[in-house]
């Protein structure tokens, strides 16, 4: 018995010894460590995957499941990186992620932070193209019933495009062909770059307030799909919709497609055509105008050959004749004229002044300056009588004044001392009422009507009183 209980004393020796000389870990501690190492050995990983229990949080962030046959592995993007995703991540896609491998602490969960992500097969732009394509058209965004018509004789087009590029001078070189007087405003935009949606979207919305645009051309020159991405962007496409303004599609070359031509009123394969589009119907006018007064001049040099040939016909004095008749007739109905003109002139001038004298009398009837007059006379009559009875009641109170002051001077003690009457008071100040008061050798202050003396008190000399029951004696 005693030996198994020094076994056991030995085994807990041991073990507190073995425990002392190891480190003892708090969770959080374990785990940041573990995080630190984990994190400085993957740091920039590639891995493939597919997508599943995708997960966009109100706060940007997107989380997912990156998973094969045979494991998962939780990632999230941060809000950064899930804004320059140039597609939509979606249930089974399969994609590649680079990031580094981290550890969440909350949870003691590994997990990939993700800095990028690519489809696999087939290109980001691409899939982020189609993505976007059905996504709007799905809305209705590329329905014909909502597009609508250029208008046909449009007088200033703005043109969103680099005002440094070939496509801006082959508008400008086409317009002043074929329709010179269109007025043609260059809204200068970055078409390529991060800050180009942004510029066309601002340039759309700036245009849509101005005013005296007619519609809206969108250029830009051919390029890759990378070059176009611009114009494949959703705040672009959502801009080129909710414009008042019709809106012309003229991206890259006839094969380019893009998602603003889907969303335009109307789609030109290339700048150029874009320019014969809008000066397509002004153009047909000035050529039907060109040909009409071809035609014009035809006719009036026709006809005015024919009324030479009919003048020449005619004698001299029967020409003269007539003129003069013609002239004489037209003189007589002048003269008509003017005298029905003059007499209802005058008719109604007289009507004018007849009506501006019954105004002028309605308008005297109601000045208002009589009504000043009439209540100023009466604030002076008040004012009169307001005086009157201020200075009434002053007297009144004056008079008032004067008893109240009559019987406060009769109650007034000063009154009393004029009558030979005097106030004495001990050395305190306290009024003496009583000879029982004072004392032999003590100092009273006398007052009279007129001031004050200090005398000494030698003797008192009280009048008859009763003192508990007795007469007291008279003090010598």
């Amino acid at each position: 018995m005693r030996s198994s209980d020094s076994i056991a004393r030995q085994l807990d020796l041991a073990f507190d010894a073995e425990k002392s000389a190891r480190r003892i870990w708090p969770v959080h501690l374990l785990v940041e460590e573990l995080r630190e190492r984990v994190e400085a050995e993957w740091m920039d990983v590639l891995v493939e995957g597919e997508v599943s229990n995708l997960r966009p949080a109100p706060s940007g962030h997107l989380y997912f499941t990156l998973k094969d046959a045979d494991a998962q592995l939780p990632v999230v993007l941060f809000r950064r990186q899930a804004l320059l995703l140039r597609f939509r991540p979606a249930e089974g896609t399969h994609v590649l992620v680079r990031g580094r491998v981290s550890i969440y602490a909350q949870r003691g969960q590994l997990q990939l932070v993700g800095e990028t992500v690519e489809p696999l097969g087939t290109g980001a732009l691409q899939l982020a193209f189609e993505q976007l394509k059905e996504q709007l058209k799905a809305e209705g965004l590329f329905d014909t019933a909502r597009k609508r018509a250029l208008p046909a004789y449009p007088h200033r087009v703005a043109v969103v495009t680099s005002p440094t590029g070939a496509v801006i001078q082959d508008f400008l070189r086409i317009v002043e062909r074929r329709h010179s007087r269109l007025q043609v405003v260059l809204y200068p935009v970055t078409v390529q770059g991060e800050s180009a949606p942004g510029e066309i979207e601002q340039a759309l919305h700036d245009l849509n307030e101005m005013e005296g645009v007619d519609l809206v051309v969108l250029a830009r020159g051919g390029g890759s799909l990378e070059d176009l991405a611009a114009f494949n962007s959703e705040r672009v496409a959502r801009a080129i919709a909710a414009s008042r303004l019709p809106i012309v599609s003229a991206i890259g070359h006839e094969t380019d497609f893009t998602i603003s031509d889907f969303v335009a009123d109307l789609r030109a394969a290339t700048p150029s055509a874009a320019a014969e589009l809008v000066t397509a119907q002004l153009h047909g006018v000035e050529e039907r105008l060109a040909e009409l007064v071809n035609r014009l001049d035809r006719a009036v040099r026709f006809h005015m050959l024919r009324f030479n040939r009919q003048l020449d016909a005619l004698a001299a004095e029967g020409v003269e004749w007539k003129v003069t008749s013609q002239i004489h007739r037209s003189t007589q109905r002048l003269d008509d004229l003017c005298m029905r003109m003059e007499m209802t002139t005058r008719q109604r001038l007289r009507q004018l002044t007849r009506e501006v004298e019954a105004g002028a009398a309605a308008v005297q009837q109601h000045d208002p300056r009589q009504r000043l007059v009439s209540m100023q006379l009466r604030l002076a009559a008040a004012g009169d009588r307001l005086r009157r009875a201020q200075e009434r009641r002053l007297q009144a109170s004056q008079m008032q004044c004067g008893a109240l002051e009559a019987r406060l001077q009769s109650l007034s003690p000063l009154a009393v001392l004029q009558r030979g009457y005097a106030i004495v008071a001990d050395g305190n100040g306290a009024i003496v009422r009583s000879t029982r008061q004072l004392a032999p050798g003590s100092s009273v202050v006398t007052r009279l009507h007129d001031g004050t003396f200090l005398s000494t008190v030698e003797t008192t000399q009280p009048s008859e009183s009763v003192t508990h029951g007795r007469r007291k004696p008279r003090k010598k």
